[in-house]
């Protein structure tokens, strides 16, 4: 009998496409829209099949591309296809054995003597010129052409100059989102990150602004301002009107705090009233608490009064939410039935999203640690008059020393990292070992100078030292799990908590001077500050006193555990350690006096030793204990009828 055919039954040139490539391999395979490549060799025209990706692959942002990979990208920009073919000369490179992460003194002077020369030749790519008669197929060849060529430039700089460069945005995609907030902002600030401006500043991107539109603004927003100090602010807001700048200090996580503080003082007016309608006579709790409060309060602002005046200074101020609004309505379009468009444009991590949720007031954008948050253009209206524009985080072309310096600013992921030798040793390099200590509650154990140490810890001890102390190990050899160490201490150093500020270029001040005021004990945590403050009791110290390794030593935390240990160790008359000497010790003169001394009965021996102290018997007893636990020299009969005796002996000498 003949089976009825099933109609989940496939044909046999389905079946071989799925042998061969893996079912729903062949999708790419499939008839599609059409793209024209040209063959260089004999300069033919053929058809082949666009590339199909999806949305998220799209505008995934790219800042790092193997050799191959970066190949094939340009190789896809510029319309070329590539036929397989024997090549003989191969030719093997042998790198450099230096160490290519970290730069000596003297190579970082003259990597950044070239940076100079070539810093017009840092650029962001340009949107070609289009039109209303402008087709869509013709804007993105023009943009793909523009965009290759930039990328083409930017090799060029780096290979013939010998330069590195930032991870910079390889996305077009990404590039096009920057594109549609430039051309519709009135102003475009630049948010950067305090403790570098410069690294996250473009200041080709305030070039490309003007070149579009004369009439439009630039504003270099400095975030996390809070972080500096007022002769750090003092000495960037110098070097910034030298170069005719226009900036503002600002602090999102400042901002964030007074609205949130804002509203626990509403919501606690609402409570206190209606406690005095429901209850009678007599202050509540919560009035109470406030008057601790207050107290507190004007006691630390009787103790800033000169901090009170150092923010008056213009030049140093940090913005409040209301300033920074009415600093931007003065970039107000002279066409006032249009609102205005302020775009927000930076790197990653500077704190986009947080600015714009202290505008609001409230969270309307979300915000994440992880670099590349924001993924698409979007708008915000901030009132009837103004409309925010935030552009997803960019990384653009600029000099950098080396990739540790990208992870420490926050540019690159760190959970992503690979190489994590060169940011620690970085970190370890840029903040005192004092105050490594006195925050984190370790010992670094360094090389002595006399045996070739330098004095700074290097990445293995201050990993070692974190990791054990924090009970860090790998399975297996039980060794300090490092990379787990260093992903704890990088984020503390991107989130504030291990502060370095750099310092403005040409100001004759150097990175330890300029960071001195930030390594105080006032700069550590609330709990390692009492625990430091109280260690150092005696001491006539203040909060600004600059940590030394001899302070952090006596402020050192001690367990429960180390505790017991120590005094189970150093107690009086406690169980002696198992001494094993050599063979022949017995027959010395003084191994055989040791010997009668060893085979003596607990009562002969305290009697000898009470002899030679001129104490009673009773006080050695005491500080021997008994000899109930000892064992030695004791046989196997009768063992319970001596350890009677020895019992009834003791009670006779105490008797």
């Amino acid at each position: 009998m003949v089976l009825a055919k099933s109609k989940k039954s496939v044909g046999l040139g389905n079946t071989l496409m799925n042998d061969r490539f893996g079912k729903g391999k062949g999708t790419d395979r499939k008839r599609v829209s059409a793209v024209t490549r040209i063959d260089h060799a004999t300069g033919k025209e053929y058809i082949t099949n666009d590339k199909q990706d999806a949305a998220w692959v799209k505008m995934r942002s790219i800042t790092e591309q193997g050799a191959l990979d970066e190949f094939l990208a340009t190789a896809e920009l510029a319309g070329t296809d590539f036929t397989a073919e024997k090549m003989n000369n191969v030719k093997i490179i042998h790198t450099d054995q230096r160490n290519p992460y970290l730069l000596s003194a003297k190579e970082e002077q003259v990597v950044l003597g070239k940076q100079k020369e070539n810093k017009s030749r840092l650029t962001v790519p340009r949107r070609p010129q289009w039109d209303s008669t402008t087709t869509r197929e013709e804007l993105d060849q023009r943009e793909r052409e523009s965009f290759l060529e930039w990328r083409r430039g930017l090799a060029e700089l780096q290979e013939t100059q010998d330069l590195l460069m930032t991870p910079f945005e390889r996305n077009l995609e990404v590039w096009r989102q920057l594109w549609r907030v430039i051309e519709r902002s009135d102003v475009i600030v630049q948010i950067v990150d305090a403790r570098n401006p410069l690294m996250f500043r473009s200041e080709d991107l305030e070039v490309y602004v003007k070149d579009i539109d004369s009439q439009k603004q630039n504003l270099l927003l400095i975030n996390k301002a809070d972080l500096m100090t007022y002769k750090q602010r003092k000495m960037w807001a110098n070097y910034l009107k030298g170069e005719g700048i226009d900036y503002r200090f600002f602090s999102a996580q400042l901002a964030k705090e007074m609205i949130e503080a804002g509203e626990y003082a509403d919501s606690d007016e609402e409570e206190d009233s209606d406690d005095e309608s429901d209850a009678g006579e007599g202050p509540s709790k919560k009035e109470e608490a406030l008057k601790v409060e207050e107290k507190v309060s004007e006691e630390k602002e009787e103790a800033k009064e000169d901090e009170i005046t150092k923010e008056n200074d213009p030049d140093t101020h940090i913005l409040r939410v209301d300033e920074l609004e009415d600093i931007l309505l003065q970039y107000q379009p002279k066409d006032k039935d249009r609102k205005l468009q302020v775009g927000l444009v930076g790197y990653p991590n500077v704190g986009k999203s947080s600015t714009i949720n202290a505008l609001i007031g409230a969270k309307k954008v979300s915000v994440s640690s992880t670099p590349g948050k924001t993924k698409h253009f979007q708008t915000i209206h901030l009132s009837d008059n103004v409309l925010l524009c935030d552009c997803p985080g960019l990384v653009f072309p600029n000099f950098a020393n080396t990739k540790a310096e990208l992870v420490c600013n926050g540019v690159l992921p760190i959970d992503q990292m690979r190489e994590y030798t060169a940011p620690a040793a970085l970190v370890a390099r840029r903040i005192p070992q004092p105050f490594l200590e006195a925050i984190y509650g370790i010992k670094i154990k360094t090389r002595p100078l006399e045996e070739g140490g330098t004095g700074i810890p290097t990445a293995d001890e201050l990993l070692d030292a974190y990791a054990r102390h924090r009970g860090y190990m790998t399975q297996g050899l039980g060794q300090p799990d490092q990379s787990r160490a260093v992903r704890y201490i990088l984020k503390d150093y991107v989130n504030g908590k291990l502060l370095y500020c750099e310092p403005p270029p040409a100001c004759g001040v150097d990175g330890p001077e300029f960071n001195a005021e930030l390594y105080d004990i006032a700069h550590l945590p609330e709990n390692r500050r009492v625990a430091m403050m109280s260690a150092l009791g005696d001491a006539d110290l203040d909060d600004t006193a600059t940590l030394t390794s001899e302070m952090t030593a006596l402020a050192l935390p001690q367990g429960q555990k180390s505790k017991n240990l120590d005094k189970a160790f150093f107690k009086s008359g406690g169980n002696g350690g198992h001494i094993q000497k050599a063979f022949h010790q017995k027959y010395t003169q003084q191994g055989q006096a040791q010997s009668i001394v060893k085979h003596m009965s607990g009562r002969k021996l305290r009697a000898i030793i009470a002899a030679e102290q001129g104490v009673d018997v009773k006080e050695v007893q005491m500080e021997m204990g008994g000899k109930k636990h000892f064992k030695g020299g004791m046989g196997l009969k009768g063992g319970k009828g001596k350890r009677r005796a020895g019992r009834s002996g003791n009670n006779d000498d105490e008797n």
